[in-house]
């Protein structure tokens, strides 16, 4: 829990992981490209006091993420959000067994999603059924740019695509992740193209795609996109360092997402562990519009509570306490287009 001026936060951090890209866990150079591209990431967007060495970036470990999320970071849940990548790393690269292990020793402040390609076919989805029962999946992240023998990227609304998200419909998966952000090398910019989001969401109403790093630098697309398609929501990711480089480029995004989305499809992600939370919790907090971009409204406490944890605790069944959620919107005040 994050307090400010007598308000009290509740904190969800809707987008972490456990990675391991030490050079005996690289399959390949594109390994060493990956890691370096997050690395220019967290060097170039983060405060001088927060950026970290390059060999602690390669590796965290459990033990310092509980750290730097729950003790330091103002985190009252995390969800794990993971890429396998095991075209790049020889024990992928985000660390299912050590997330998973982390999740059932912490089951109050993890959520471990799993993710899943369609290219495996028929294997794959005998394997996310097992998955599914095993981890007790609420939710998914999925990775479109991910390599897979000669293909280069897949879209949402492929043929095994839209079987595997039958599937997940069957076995009660209703939130699905998706990488739908800046490119990372040596993947291809056009696979995490927005495009294809809507054609599933219009087919998968009852399902939640939430697009992480709300499609930058399409954010134009995917807004004209999450307006038409009300089961479609925006995870920050990627978005929220801006706030310390690019202020008002920031101002932009989150203005245009209330915009066309209102704030309660929005969620605050660090990314961890491209960027810890507790900088981004505080800057948020404080965070206001300039006064001259009067295209967008000012923030709201309220708001900013929603976006913060009380979304993403909404659509996990993530219990709050009491005193931390905000009074709803009276129904009168609601405006009927």
């Amino acid at each position: 829990m994050y307090s400010k001026d007598g308000e009290n936060y509740f904190i969800v951090d809707a987008h972490v992981a456990l990675w391991d890209a030490r050079p005996e866990n690289q399959r390949n150079i594109h390994g060493k490209q990956f890691i370096d591209c997050f690395y220019d990431y967290h060097r170039n967007l983060s405060p001088e006091e927060e950026v970290w060495s390059y060999e602690e970036y390669l590796y965290q470990g459990g033990e310092r993420l509980m750290r730097d999320l729950f003790d330091n970071g103002y985190v009252d849940h995390a969800i794990f959000q993971p890429a396998h990548l095991g075209a790049f790393y020889h024990n992928g690269f985000g660390q299912t067994e050590e997330a998973w292990e982390l999740t059932s020793k912490h089951p109050d402040k993890l959520t471990y999603n799993h993710c899943w390609d369609p290219r495996r076919e028929q294997q794959g989805l005998d394997d996310l059924q097992r998955d599914a029962e095993r981890f007790g999946l609420k939710g998914v992240k999925l990775y479109t740019a991910e390599w897979y023998g000669d293909s280069r990227g897949w879209r949402l609304d492929d043929p095994w695509s839209y079987r595997y998200l039958e599937t997940a419909q069957e076995l009660g998966i209703e939130n699905i992740h998706i990488h739908k952000g800046p490119t990372i090398r040596p993947l291809d910019r056009d696979a995490f193209d927005v495009a294809d989001v809507d054609h599933a969401a219009t087919d998968f109403p009852e399902l939640n795609f939430v697009i992480e790093h709300c499609g930058l630098p399409r954010l134009e697309d995917f807004c004209w996109i999450a307006t038409q398609e009300p089961n479609v929501h925006a995870g920050l990711a990627v978005a929220m360092p801006f706030i310390h480089t690019r202020p008002r480029y920031f101002a932009q995004i989150i203005g245009e997402l209330l915009y066309w989305l209102n704030e309660d499809r929005i969620q605050f992600s660090s990314d961890y562990a491209l960027w810890t939370p507790r900088w981004l919790v505080e800057r948020f907090v404080d965070f206001q519009i300039p006064a001259d971009m009067t295209e967008y409204a000012p923030l709201t406490v309220a708001q900013k509570k929603k976006i913060l944890g009380l979304n993403a605790a909404r659509m996990y069944d993530i219990p709050v306490p009491e005193g931390l959620d905000v009074a709803p919107v009276p129904q009168e005040a609601v405006s009927v287009a």
